[in-house]
């Protein structure tokens, strides 16, 4: 059986490089970030070739030796989300990128490297892509993701270990090149324990007593005995297709003509494998390393281009070229099987089917532009939660719940406080405040009560009665009480809606 291959990328001046693409005029100037810890204001990422600065110096130290150095705040998530950026942009090489945080990317290159020539051809593709768009990269392949990891850590960058030569390979390195606690690290260089052979060489037993799990979980990681789970940053979709530009394309109009040359052969895919698309995804690639990213959704499984590409209309005015795109795919992420009937919707052959797809497309097309709904049985007792807001393709079924208490004909959104004057305390209303004016009630019938529903409710919220009134005025009113057997306090009446 063939072994698995691994193209690992370090990534040592994430935070600086980050800021660099988005600050271009920083360019030749030192930079570093910086953070509080604890106490104190220490360097965190530097970039500064030939100055004597390095990540943990002190900041004061630092703008005493070089008062030119730009600084700008170390920001973790800003960095997370730019290395995620970077693993999509890598899935042009690979359909398994993933993170390695907090500097790394793991390319599962396994059967793709002769699309490329060769293994050294497809690592320096990678690391000149990353170098060209301003990103510094350390790569190395291997057999074991975690031994690739640290030899690139170790500097050895473009190294290609051999399958089979990866205990080899990690022998001789230092501990401080394995993702280990830095007390771990300590406490295994004062036994002596200087290289990674040195602890491979030692027993189990009395290294997991002493230094715990995380120790035992990294030697397994870098023998490949257990390798870490690394999730890919997308899953491989089964229906995409691809577009790579000799020059870099800025204008709309190829951008319009590359969608096009996707979506014929996606659909016609689609076709071929009974499916229909719900959801499809425009990924642009920027020669910056950008990704840029537009996904329509369909209430229906279709696979229609023209209607497909109407949907992406209005949105591909939200790219942003700048240099350039020098790739783009197309992808279909969600997709339902499409029976018969939906297939005679395309050809016209059955005309109730060909009015229902016409009618999802139009709500299609509605919902790129504006929010589209439908109401529906909602499952409560309560009044204002017996309509919901339901998506124009979501199934509908009558609620099993219903309420005893007639609701009126015209319901308010939001209930509107109510002077009421009652014959008794807990009786029905007597005279009623309503439009600026003292009204008699002549009819009044209740109460009728719901209670609180406890599993979705909390315990300070009380039950209410409801009344229907008729005024001298003749105007009906359906209003409501809470709070009516409370000592401590007076009952609180509201109008919640108008009867016919």
């Amino acid at each position: 059986m063939k072994s698995r291959r691994y193209l690992v990328l370090h990534l040592p001046r994430l935070a600086t490089d980050r800021i660099r693409q988005r600050e271009p005029e920083l360019a030749g100037q030192l930079l570093a970030t910086w953070a509080s810890v604890g106490n104190r204001r220490l360097l965190m990422g530097v970039d500064a070739p030939g100055a004597s600065l390095y990540a943990g110096q002190a900041l004061a130290d630092a703008q005493a030796m070089y008062p030119d150095l730009v600084l700008r705040p170390a920001d973790g998530d800003a960095d997370m989300a730019f290395l995620e950026r970077l693993a999509l942009w890598a899935v042009r090489f690979t359909p398994l990128a993933a993170v390695d945080p907090p500097d790394g990317l793991v390319l599962d290159v396994t059967g793709c490297t002769d699309l490329f020539g060769s293994e050294a051809a497809l690592l320096a593709r990678v690391s000149d892509s990353l170098t060209n768009g301003g990103v510094s990269a350390l790569a190395v392949m291997a057999s074991v993701a975690d031994v690739a990891a640290a030899l690139a850590r170790a500097g050895q960058h473009g190294r290609i270990v051999p399958p089979g030569g990866d205990a080899a390979a990690v022998a001789g390195l230092s501990l401080s090149m394995l993702r280990l606690p830095t007390e771990c690290v300590a406490g295994l260089n004062r036994l002596g324990l200087q290289r990674v052979s040195d602890v491979l060489r030692q027993p189990r037993a009395p290294l997991m007593r002493r230094f715990g799990r995380p120790l035992m979980d990294v030697l397994d990681a870098i023998t490949g005995e257990r390798p870490r789970a690394l999730p890919p940053v997308r899953a491989p979709a089964d229906f995409i297709e691809a577009v790579n530009f000799l020059e870099p394309i800025i204008t709309r109009s190829a951008i319009d003509i590359a969608l096009d040359a996707m979506l014929e052969p996606l659909c016609r895919r689609l076709g071929e494998a009974g499916q229909g698309a719900r959801a499809v995804t425009l990924r642009a690639f920027r020669v910056d390393r950008d990704v840029q990213e537009i996904t329509i959704g369909t209430g229906l499984p279709s696979r229609v281009p023209a209607h497909l590409r109407r949907l992406f209309a209005n949105e591909l005015d939200r790219l942003e070229p700048d240099l350039g795109f020098e790739r783009m795919t197309l992808e279909a992420g969600i997709t339902n099987a499409m029976v018969a009937a939906q297939d005679a919707m395309v050809a016209v052959n059955n005309a109730q089917a060909g009015k229902a797809e016409a009618l999802a497309q139009l709500l299609d097309r509605l919902s790129q532009r504006l929010p589209v709904w439908r109401l529906a049985e909602g499952e409560s007792h309560w009044p204002e939660r017996q309509a919901v807001r339901v998506g124009p393709f979501d199934p509908v079924t009558p609620s099993a719940r219903r309420s005893d208490v007639s609701a009126p004909v015209r319901l308010l959104q939001r209930p509107t406080p109510l002077m009421v004057l009652a014959s008794v305390p807990d009786g029905p209303p007597a005279q009623v405040r309503h439009a600026g004016a003292v009204h008699q009630v002549v009819w009044a019938d209740g109460p009728e009560r719901i209670e609180r529903e406890w599993w979705q409710d909390t315990t300070d919220r009380t039950g209410r009665d409801y009344y229907r009134v008729q005024l001298t005025s003749g105007i009906r009113l359906w209003i409501g009480r809470v709070e009516a057997l409370r000592p401590d306090r007076p009952p609180r009446w509201f109008l919640h809606g108008y009867l016919a």
